[in-house]
């Protein structure tokens, strides 16, 4: 990771899988590995861009791990204020988060198993992708990846780089909104979770931006 060469303003660039894939590529060399992340605010496409870029790079060559997957369990927060702000910045396992960026990084053993997430059921699956020592390129998309906060600061020391996906916010609001129905929610309260929960979150993650290495618009 390199951050104090990096101009004060990030690269802007289009959301163009073929050249984003061969800029990753050209940064790898024999034998090594290179962990990217991807930021943004909630419904910027973070899930499905990670997606397109892995399977661009083909296949074994990277493997895509949510941080959605430390999420605080219901039964950690289900008698407490973070149980109706889940997605807050501090409703995660950040030290289990670093620590596994660090297994990754480290690659001393033959397989890493990271946790996933699973929407409906709302709650991480442990142990259900499998990072390979062998796969080149680990993609790690969540929302705080640029927060300034030290335990946060912990997290961004083990990214190569980190991407800001920026998507114009009429889009991101209908796809929050369609989420949030598809799993269960009804309309109205779709929409009162992503204006009470999911907009703050989002304004926060926004002041991040300029920390990236590079903004990629998605339109």
């Amino acid at each position: 990771m390199a951050l104090s060469n990096r101009p004060s303003l990030p690269e802007t660039l289009d959301a163009d899988p073929d050249q984003l894939a061969e800029r990753i590529l050209r940064k790898l060399t024999p034998g090594s590995r290179f962990v990217l992340g991807l930021c943004g605010a909630p419904g910027a496409g973070k899930s499905t861009f990670a997606e397109r870029l892995a399977d661009q790079l083909g296949g074994g060559t990277a493997v895509v791990l949510p941080m959605d997957g430390f999420h605080l369990g219901h039964d950690v927060i289900k008698d407490t204020p973070k149980l109706h702000r889940k997605g807050a910045i501090d409703t995660f396992d950040v030290g289990g988060y670093r620590s596994l960026l660090q297994r990754i990084r480290t690659r001393d053993e033959d397989v890493v198993y990271a946790p996933s997430y699973r929407r409906g059921l709302e709650e991480p699956i442990a142990a259900s992708i499998a990072v390979p020592k062998e796969v080149p390129v680990v993609i790690t998309e969540g929302n705080y990846l640029l927060a300034p906060a030290l335990p946060w600061l912990a997290v961004r020391a083990q990214l190569d780089e980190v991407w800001y996906l920026e998507t114009p916010d009429e889009l991101r609001l209908q796809r929050l909104v369609n989420r949030h129905v598809h799993f269960g929610k009804a309309l109205s309260k779709a929409v009162e979770w992503v204006e009470s929960t999911d907009e703050p979150n989002a304004r926060f993650i926004r002041t991040t931006r300029n920390s990236a290495d590079v903004v990629i618009r998605l339109r």
